[in-house]
């Protein structure tokens, strides 16, 4: 190594299979160290065998062996031997433990490729909802500043930061199915399963420049670009995809040039015995939910109403902090519209009541749950009100105060009254069309 130029003495890195810990090792070292003085590297990092499914050694003579170039190029049945391409084969390196023996095969292949779709498929929501979005820094921006910005987006912020600096610190280590779990935990759990699932009713029924949809926007933009960065160790491809798909004018040319993204790991923890409370008493809204819809008695999570009682007072005061106005209206008055439990749990109408009793009455006794996560007592029954044909939200004052549009809420009526001055056109209902006898 002394001799040539381009690399160094000791080496950054000795990179070999687990069964040289008595082999080159070990005799490299003691070379070095009688010559030397020194060890011969910086770091070792040892790795276990490549297994075939059934945890057997591959051999070309039982004929278990996977070709990588099959994996990413496919064989030539592809609907028995698809293409995957580069990055899932890299996905799957990144996702086992390669400190020990690690397994390959059709099925495990399979379900790696299926996380890389749930990742693939998050990217492309995120993009799809920034098409209006200026990011802080450009010319006429419409991003919201940190300090303004809701409850909830201040905590999915925080989360954020949280995520990229556990890749971080994981990818460090040489940790890398650690940091792969992360990202996928993160982009399942905290960004599908809940953010982006309330993010909904602000991305699509928020008027164009309402703050609760530019604040969600302003998120989705960090949690897009700290997305692609982060993975572009691991899947480079898909990294840089996101990258020229951005809809805005980019900082870098390539996600490549902008190195690990520090600008989104600044950002503190917010409210999260709040939030964690949230989405545990989200997770028991809808098992009492699943139990309805199997009933008939509801549908979408919009058709129900949930009673609440809290012995707790401290968690009842949280809630209390959340409970937004009887009715759809804009501006809200008792909340800013994202923080609200009606929003957050996807729910026409959420009644904190004040004892068990008041939920029992209310609800028929078997979509009543008494031993939930969240400690609190649920009960869930039909919204009541006339449901909105826009936002799918029921309310008692649809069609009542001689809006131009009867069938739809307050709030939807402002929607369409400002894009309607903003773009200059007229919204249409279009009627359907009744069947000819």
């Amino acid at each position: 190594a002394k001799s040539r130029d381009e690399l160094a003495y000791p080496a950054d890195l000795y990179l070999e299979g687990s069964d040289q810990h008595r082999g080159w090792f070990q005799s490299s070292l003691l070379t070095s160290v009688a010559a030397q003085n020194q060890a011969p590297y910086k770091t070792v990092l040892t790795h276990g065998f490549v297994l075939d499914e059934k945890g057997y050694k591959m051999s070309k003579s039982i004929g278990n062996v996977i070709d990588p170039l099959m994996v990413i190029n496919g064989g030539n049945n592809k609907k028995l031997e698809p293409a995957y391409g580069a990055d899932v084969l890299r996905l799957w390196v990144a996702s086992v433990d390669y400190s020990g023996d690690v397994c390959i095969g059709n099925t495990i292949l399979k379900q790696t490729f299926e996380s890389y779709r749930k990742l693939r498929n998050t990217a492309r929501y995120l993009i799809g909802n920034l098409a209006d979005f200026k990011p802080e820094g450009t010319e006429d921006s419409n991003a919201i500043k940190y300090e303004d910005l809701p409850s909830l987006d201040k905590w999915m912020l925080g989360r954020l930061s949280a995520v990229l600096t556990e890749v971080d610190t994981a990818l460090d280590d040489y940790q890398f199915s650690r940091a792969s779990q992360e990202l996928l935990r993160f982009t399942s759990s905290d960004l599908s399963n809940f953010y982006l699932d309330v993010a909904k009713d602000r991305l699509y029924i928020s008027s164009i420049d309402d703050v609760r949809r530019r604040s969600c926007q302003t998120v989705i933009h960090a949690c897009l670009e700290g997305f692609a960065k982060s993975i572009a160790p691991i899947l480079p491809h898909m990294a840089e995809d996101i990258w020229q798909n951005l809809p805005y004018d980019k900082s870098t040319q390539s996600v490549f040039e902008g190195g690990w993204p520090k600008d989104f790991m600044g950002f503190p923890e917010y409210d999260v015995p709040q939030w964690d409370l949230v989405r545990n008493l989200r997770d028991d809204v809808n098992k009492m939910l699943e139990l309805a819809r199997n009933d008939k008695l509801v549908g979408a999570s919009l058709d129900a109403a949930a009673y609440i009682y809290v012995a707790d007072e401290a968690t009842r005061s949280i809630l209390e902090k959340l409970d937004g106005d009887k009715d759809l209206i804009t501006p809200p008055v008792k909340t800013n519209g994202v923080d609200e439990l009606r929003t957050v749990l996807m729910l026409s109408q959420v009644i904190l009541v004040d004892s068990p009793e008041a939920v029992t009455e209310a609800c028929d006794e078997k979509y009543v749950s008494t031993n939930s996560s969240s400690g609190v007592v649920i009960g869930v029954k039909k919204a009541q009100g006339q449901k909105c044909d826009r936002c799918w939200f029921y309310d008692d004052q649809v069609g009542k105060h001689g809006l131009p549009y009867e069938g739809i809420c307050q709030r939807c009526n402002e929607a369409i009254f400002t894009w309607e001055k903003a773009s200059g056109n007229k919204f249409e209902i279009k009627k359907e069309e009744q069947p000819v006898a």
